[in-house]
């Protein structure tokens, strides 16, 4: 098993910026692809970021290409998503997960999941 502690959500003004921390234990950390997905109230849970287990490959989703960058940090087993020029439309809980394995970035495919850090983006 897999547990993932997610802190860093917020109340944030658009145009602020966010760091979000995963921290993950029970398994290799060094054995796990990790991702950032996020899901706004009566939407679906979407693919913000992914980062595979060397952390060579990244991956980003068009709506936060170029404003996020996802990272890991092997030595605190710690995965983090920064974010910077937020908008109202990145307010989402977001949710941290891990997977066995390859690089991948469809939610389906991830088996542990943190608890969910909200992110509150005002205008």
């Amino acid at each position: 098993q897999v547990q993932l502690v997610e802190s860093g959500g917020g109340l944030v003004q658009a145009g602020g910026s966010l760091r979000l921390s995963c921290t993950a234990s029970g398994r290799s950390f060094t054995s796990l692809t990790m991702g950032w997905f996020r899901q706004a109230p009566g939407k679906e849970r979407d693919v913000v970021a992914t980062i595979s287990r060397a952390g060579g490959i990244t991956y980003y989703a068009d709506s936060v290409k170029g404003r996020s960058t996802i990272s890991r940090d092997t030595a605190k087993n710690t995965v983090y998503l920064q974010m910077n020029s937020l908008k109202p439309e990145d307010t989402a809980v977001y949710y941290c997960a891990a997977r066995n394995g390859g690089f991948d970035t469809t939610a389906l495919s991830y088996s542990y999941w943190g608890q969910g850090t909200q992110v509150t983006v005002s205008s």
